[in-house]
């Protein structure tokens, strides 16, 4: 279909490098989808991994976890990502 741009499918690496690497190419792919250059997908699989890294390196002086369920929540839904079963 013409008016869709082009898809392309992050893996788990990618993800996690797109996320938290704002120099790295997949960072520039996240920017492009959120201008709908194109579109992106990653498997749920993918989120979860972006989600255990958060939980077990982002930490309080007191060990909890910096961020929350909603905020995760959040974060998942301002990325321009689809994620698929």
């Amino acid at each position: 279909m013409d008016w869709r741009p082009r898809g392309v499918l992050l893996d788990t690496k990618s993800l996690v490098r797109g996320v938290f690497d704002a120099s790295s190419n997949e960072a520039l792919l996240i920017d492009a989808a959120a201008c709908g250059k194109v579109e992106l997908f990653a498997h749920s699989k993918s989120w979860n991994a972006v989600l255990w890294l958060v939980m077990s390196t982002l930490k309080n002086e007191s060990g909890t976890p910096v961020y929350s369920g909603e905020k995760l929540g959040v974060l998942r839904e301002s990325l321009p990502i689809v994620f698929t079963s």
